[in-house]
């Protein structure tokens, strides 16, 4: 029977490693609890070393939030001379490997600016963003344009970031009735979280603006404009400069 199991980096000075079953070709190894740039820092390094250190039988590896999934192919790692699960030696392999990871994370991270037209047809629910905050729409559009945010991890659709470091003062719950259709590049808020809408999807995000950049072109080698351990930083821009923005990008 498939059981959590946990693993310890002898002499670092790091929390244990948890690893889960996901389906009958996954490993969820979990790295922390706590939703931060510490976790986060833990979970890029795990995934850099994956991407750099595959082994025989791995398909790929996803980062999310506090966790990195790992996909296998049972096949490759069945041996038919001993009982070993392909789970349990792909734990084994990963236990081994995690030994090899050094705590000291030096990665530098990528700035990508994001132009974005606030309000309007473009934003309808900054108003209702400012009035939710006791904001003016100006003060709006200055305090999300001028924080810098973290790309935790890509989900919900291919190419959607979910940023960290929102300022907590424009926290607005996601609406009570979502939206049947969302225009890709539509930003928007949802509680204490901000993001981009890489293709054109459902929602219930409040938005306030849209970026003529394309977030997601399936065609591609690589088809997200962003990946997990960015920084994004918006520059508010007016229609005219979004509707040539559309052309440029």
């Amino acid at each position: 029977m498939w059981q959590c199991r946990y693993s310890k980096m002898e002499g670092k000075p790091l929390p244990r490693y948890e690893f889960s079953p996901l389906g009958d070709s996954g490993v969820m190894v979990k790295l922390g609890e706590v939703i931060d740039q510490q976790t986060h820092e833990k979970v890029i390094q795990f995934y850099e070393y994956l991407q750099e250190h595959p082994f025989p039988g791995m398909i790929e590896s996803v980062p999310g939030f506090t966790t990195v999934t790992v996909y296998y192919d049972p096949i490759t790692l069945f041996d038919p001379l001993d009982d070993i699960l392909p789970y349990d030696r792909a734990v084994a392999i990963l236990e081994q490997m995690s030994q090899q990871i050094s705590n000291t994370h030096s990665k530098e991270y990528r700035l990508v600016e994001i132009p974005v037209c606030y309000g309007g047809s473009f934003g309808p629910d900054l108003e209702v963003v400012a009035k939710q905050n006791g904001l003016s729409i100006e003060e709006v559009i200055s305090i999300h344009s001028t924080t810098e945010y973290l790309v935790y991890m890509i989900g919900f659709a291919p190419g959607f970031p979910y940023l960290g470091g929102m300022d907590e003062r424009l926290a607005t719950p996601r609406r009570s009735s979502p939206r049947l259709s969302i225009p890709k590049g539509s930003v928007g808020i949802g509680g204490l979280q901000t993001g981009i809408y890489s293709i054109e999807s459902p929602g219930g995000w409040q938005i306030i603006g849209r970026t003529p950049l394309s977030l997601f072109q399936a065609g591609e080698s690589s088809p997200s404009l962003l990946c997990a351990g960015d920084k994004v930083r918006f520059r508010p821009i007016s229609e005219r400069e979004y509707d040539n923005g559309e052309k440029v990008y």
